[in-house]
């Protein structure tokens, strides 16, 4: 027969491949022969490969030789070319799509969530339902279904996250929802949710057998992204997509899965405006979004980072679907601390809108606290000595009965092999660590315990306002100061109004160069000072960085309530960080403020160290309340202020603790306390143990594990430091900023010699 494949359609090449019997165009000599060309395994007749190259055979032994005129070269270029056309073809088109294995089995999953899972994942499903899970699953349905929002928070190891991502599978296969976003506490995060849907699509047999149209396309890629560009289905590009970002499911004919697209991203990423943009010209937008998880352990502990998660999610994530559409939303989610993102988002009354759920692992504990007590006893004693628990479980078991009277458990069938019971196992890990236990399996964190009671909280700063405009300077103010925390990025600075008595004003605070965002860290600034001021090193930029943030700020004029104009008469510049110190005290030095700038040195004075109060002045030094100025020495000839760090924090703590209203209040501008989460954040980021030495008493303060940014906490305790060096002086703390000694005239030297002589 005379068949040219260059004519040939790519299914009617596959169809001749798969209608002509191996023994005609093949025999064993040639498999051995030819194996290591073709890359099959002998006796594989199903091979990929071995089909491949036996369509080469069957058009080379059934194609004419064409006409070269008695050329040998050109009939084996000829030849060559036919042979890599057909290899070429038959590898790029899948073929014939499979049959569907069970098609009842499908129908009733398409509508049934929980069927499809049973029915499609048994490998992972393969314990009895707990009513927990029933009510969860019926409500994911629903968000699936018939769009709505639906937050959970299930014990650690129910299996919320691989439920979400079998939801995410069946609202793609049956054309549910047509593009699916995944949503992690970062990228990260949502690319692991993805490799795991990955993995199922590629490997899952019984997706195989009931939706070849999707999954069969998928393994023909053979794990091999590089092939999907030109994948074909009879000639036609699928247009499948697989990468480790983005699924793109093929697009096949009367498959109502085609085209649709899971896609990934973190909550704090770049979100807003995900879309995507069809071969036929449709572009589409997500219509469901499934957060998993959120926040993390260091967001919830911050005020700020939950407050910012939240408004994301309300804004960017709930908008993916465009304008004048709403988007379905699943999030599974674990409450790590009261008041956090999870805690918040499964308030029904503060957020009525994702219908929240919380389930526990125990509905309530055993009644018999003496008999666990013993067990408890037992089971220590025999983990220490390597009994694994044994004797414990063996005391459980004669004590069952008696044991398990009182406890309602969610999910009976939950307990590990060398357990006896779900009773059994809760009780395990509430003994193991009752702290991570109630947050982690009862969704019910315990409060966290607090360093010492007179510490303050982020809560407590963040509402201490006094409806103050920004920048506006209240009329018992006399003394404007600011302080600037130098660091390699940013430049943090604080401006504040004291009273003569210390009553205080925090009028103004920020970061250059600006962060133009309401939560942001030293670590994730995005605009930083080389940025602003390229093509110079470390020291340029900071010197640039200086020289526009003061020369903004201190030739501002204030105003004050009664119309007055206020300038800052005192700005302290942090000079403890060591590759800054030199650049700081040559801005000072040069800086056409320089009467008004002066270097500063935060020492650390512990219960062993020497207090300020206990050195001795020196011949031209200042020395006020637990700071002084020493004399000029030394090369840089800039005075600068030293003062005790750990003395001055207790002070602007203590100040933040007065009452508003109160001699010695702090407080800040503005009236809504959301305005200074982040504010709060960085001024409660330390706590003191108090220590004693030396006959003393002192407050040492420590930065707290979870916090990494302090520094407009510095710039406050900067702030006052200034403000004492200016006069401000509290009512009872027994010292002040000494005054310098009047001159007299001579005219007055005089007079006042012949008082004392005319006395004689």
């Amino acid at each position: 027969m005379a068949i040219d494949p260059r004519n040939l359609r790519p299914s009617e090449l596959v169809r001749l491949m798969n209608s002509t019997p191996l023994g005609e165009v093949i025999n064993e000599r040639q498999l051995y022969r030819h194996r290591s060309r073709a890359g099959f395994r002998i006796g594989d007749g199903k091979s990929v490969d071995l089909l491949r190259y036996v369509a080469w055979l069957v058009i080379e032994r059934h194609t004419p030789k064409p006409e070269t005129n008695g050329d040998p070269y050109e009939t084996l270029k000829d030849r060559a070319r036919a042979r890599n056309a057909a290899l070429s073809l038959a590898g790029r088109d899948i073929g014939e799509m499979p049959a569907v294995i069970d098609p009842s089995r499908k129908a009733k999953a398409e509508t049934d969530f929980c069927f499809f899972c049973e029915a499609y994942f048994p490998l992972t499903f393969y314990l009895e339902w707990s009513a927990d899970h029933q009510k969860v699953m019926a409500k994911i349905e629903q968000a699936v279904l018939h769009g709505g929002l639906f937050a959970m928070a299930m014990p650690r190891g129910s299996g919320k996250t691989t439920i979400c991502e079998c939801a995410c599978i069946w609202a793609v296969l049956f054309g549910h929802r047509e593009f699916v976003c995944l949503i992690g506490s970062d990228e990260g995060h949502a690319m692991d949710m993805l490799d795991s849907i990955k993995m199922e699509l590629d490997g899952n047999d019984l997706l195989l057998a009931d939706f070849p149209e999707v999954v069969f396309p998928i393994q023909s890629l053979e794990g091999i992204a590089n092939r999907c560009s030109g994948q074909l289905y009879n000639g036609e590009r699928t247009h499948i997509g697989w990468t480790a970002k983005e699924v793109v499911l093929p697009t096949i004919p009367n498959s109502k899965a085609s085209g649709a697209i899971i896609k990934v991203g973190g909550i704090t990423g770049r979100i807003r405006g995900m879309k995507f943009k069809r071969p036929d010209g449709h572009t589409v937008r997500p219509s469901l979004v499934v957060l998993d998880d959120p926040q993390t352990d260091e967001s919830a502990r911050s005020l700020s980072q939950c407050a910012n998660r939240e408004s994301i999610l309300a804004g960017a994530v709930l908008g993916l679907a465009g304008p004048g559409k709403k988007i379905s939303g699943i999030m599974p989610c674990t409450v790590i601390r009261p008041g956090d993102m999870a805690d918040n988002i499964l308030d029904r009354d503060k957020h009525p809108e994702w219908n929240g759920e919380r389930t526990r692992m125990v509905y309530s504990f055993p009644s018999n606290e003496n008999l666990w007590a013993r067990y408890a006893e037992i089971r220590a004693e025999g983990l220490r000595n390597g009994d694994g628990g044994k004797a414990a479980t063996d005391f459980y078991r004669t004590h069952r009965a008696e044991m398990d009277a009182g406890a309602i458990v969610a999910w009976p069938e939950r307990y590990n092999p060398d357990e006896l019971s779900a009773v059994q196992h809760a009780m395990n890990l509430k003994l193991q660590d009752e702290a991570a236990f109630f947050a982690e399996y009862q969704n019910e964190p315990l409060p966290e315990e607090k360093i010492d009671d007179d510490l303050l909280t982020p809560d407590q700063v963040a509402t201490k306002t006094n409806g103050m405009r920004r920048g506006e300077i209240p009329l018992a103010c006399n003394h404007l100061t600011m302080f600037i925390d130098v660091q390699q990025k940013l430049l943090f600075y604080l401006v504040a109004a004291w009273e003569d008595d210390f009553t205080g004003y925090v009028v103004d605070y920020g970061s250059y160069p600006d962060q133009k965002r309401q939560y942001y860290t030293l670590r994730d600034a995005r605009q930083t000072l080389a940025a602003v001021a390229e093509g110079t090193g470390l020291e340029g930029s900071i010197y640039a960085g200086l020289e526009a943030l003061t020369g903004d700020l201190l030739t501002r004029e204030w105003r004050r309530d009664d119309g007055a104009a206020m300038r800052i008469e005192r700005c302290l510049i942090d000079a403890n960080w060591g590759h800054s110190t030199d650049v700081v005290y040559q801005f000072c030095r040069q800086s056409s403020h320089s009467t008004i700038l002066t270097p500063s040195h935060g020492r650390f004075v512990g219960a062993s160290t020497i207090p300020f109060s206990e050195y001795k002045r020196k011949q031209g030094e200042r020395v006020g309340l637990n700071w002084r100025i020493p004399n000029v020495r030394g090369k840089r000839a800039v005075r600068h202020v030293v003062f005790d760090t750990n003395w001055w924090k207790s002070f602007v703590h203590a100040r933040l603790a007065v009452a508003m209203g109160d001699r010695g209040c702090l407080s800040l501008f503005g009236s809504k306390a959301e305005t200074h989460r982040l504010f709060a954040e960085h001024v409660t980021a330390e706590y003191f143990v108090k220590t004693e030495g030396r006959g003393r008493k002192v407050d040492e303060w420590k930065m707290r594990p979870e916090q990494s940014d302090n520094h407009w906490l510095d710039c406050l305790v900067g702030s006052a430091v200034a403000a004492s060096i200016q006069g401000a002086v509290l009512f009872g703390t027994g010292a002040s900023s000494p005054k310098e000694k009047k001159r007299l005239k001579l005219s007055e030297l005089q007079r006042s010699k012949w008082q004392v002589v005319g006395r004689d």
